[in-house]
């Protein structure tokens, strides 16, 4: 796959079909848009392409509520990637594209830099200046530039619209085990390990601390039973996301104990897949209270994973 981080280095691509989204969590319903751009793509000898932009539009919109992200960019590009999308044009969302006209949006992008022959998008996607293109507008753009429109209906599990806002919320509540159904994968968070409080390790309990990015959505404080990934391999763990207020107030961040792990993690990337919530981070009154509560939920998350 092929990524143009920069519309100036949009040059001689062939003709495509283009999947526009902001595609923020790569869920089910965007993998099924990307993926019939790409079926299409090849039935008619085009290049597939995905039109997203690296900063969402919502955080560039004056009075729009503070945005968090699902995914890093660069998670984002990989499961693009897994689609088999051969372009990926991952563009800045900049004031100069926001106060494009709808109609300048097609034709200078769609039509002249991304040779959009088909258009696949969202039955709700909107563009241009106020977001004044919509679907509707779309297709006529298209007739007048000889694109196709493929407009895809939602989808839906358990009667519920997938939506980035629908697991950004199950998220903000703890909802862990329900993203799973709606990301097509497990919900997970990624970091350099940092050199914690070693409280953990002083207890028997040693664990590996990622500092919490405050631009993504992320759980709130408590403790949850997760597979740590290292290196491509899944181990069992339980982590703990909060400000460990037994032993005194600190950033919010993650520290996971790893099950029959010895490895030394620091400055290393690994990545938390979370699988439950079992219980809200909790202020106890010694540290006696808190061992025996960190032994309890090992235990818990142990019997979860079939230890």
């Amino acid at each position: 796959m092929k990524i143009f981080n920069d519309l100036n280095q949009i040059n001689d691509i062939e003709p495509c079909a283009v999947a526009l989204g902001n595609f923020d969590g790569v869920h089910i319903g965007h993998r099924e848009l990307i993926s019939k751009a790409v079926k299409t793509a090849k039935r008619h000898g085009l290049k597939s392409a995905v039109f997203t932009f690296s900063n969402h539009p919502k955080a560039m919109i004056p009075g729009s509520k503070e945005f968090k992200n699902i995914i890093y960019s660069d998670e984002k590009e990989a499961l693009i990637k897994e689609l088999g999308v051969d372009y990926l044009f991952n563009i800045e969302f900049t004031e100069s594209i926001m106060n494009m006209p709808a109609a300048d949006f097609v034709e200078e992008l769609l039509v002249k830099k991304f040779m959009a022959k088909e258009v696949f998008c969202g039955f709700n996607y909107r563009f241009g200046h106020k977001a004044a293109g919509n679907v509707t507008l779309l297709k006529e753009e298209g007739k007048k530039h000889d694109f196709r429109v493929n407009v895809i209906k939602p989808v839906t599990v358990d009667g519920e619209v997938v939506s980035s806002t629908l697991i950004r919320s199950l998220i903000r509540s703890g909802d862990v085990d329900e993203c799973s159904k709606y990301l097509g994968r497990n919900y997970d968070i990624g970091g350099e390990v940092v050199v914690g409080n070693r409280l953990g390790k002083s207890l028997g309990f040693p664990t590996s601390n990622i500092m919490i990015d405050e631009n993504m959505v992320t759980p709130p404080n408590g403790v949850y039973i997760t597979y740590c990934i290292y290196n491509g391999v899944k181990y069992p763990s339980v982590t703990n996301v909060g400000v460990k207020p037994t032993v005194g107030i600190y950033k919010k961040n993650m520290e996971t104990h790893i099950f029959n792990f010895n490895k030394e993690l620091y400055g290393k990337y690994i990545k938390i897949e979370f699988l439950k919530m079992t219980r809200d981070e909790v202020k106890f009154d010694s540290i006696q209270e808190l061992s025996a509560q960190i032994a309890r939920d090992c235990q818990e998350a142990k019997s979860y994973h079939g230890m």
